[in-house]
């Protein structure tokens, strides 16, 4: 993450292959790993995406738990 732009941490959208490898390079990273970050960034977005979408965290985690086994 350090070795991203304030814009490209703004915006990640922009990274494309030659960013990726200049960003593996400062990191000491391989362009494999880069990747791997942005997908589970993408992935994590698109959750947050959906359980905004169902009403927010707490209610999508609410609907999770069995009854009885929430706090008391």
């Amino acid at each position: 993450i350090r070795s991203m732009t304030p814009k490209e941490r703004q915006n990640p959208d922009i990274i494309d292959g030659r960013r990726r490898k200049r960003i593996a390079d400062g990191s000491g990273r391989t362009i494999t790993e880069v990747n791997n970050l942005m997908k589970q960034f993408d992935d994590m977005r698109k959750l947050m995406k959906q359980m905004n979408k169902m009403g927010g965290a707490k209610q999508a985690l609410g609907r999770m738990v069995p009854p009885g086994m929430g706090r008391r």
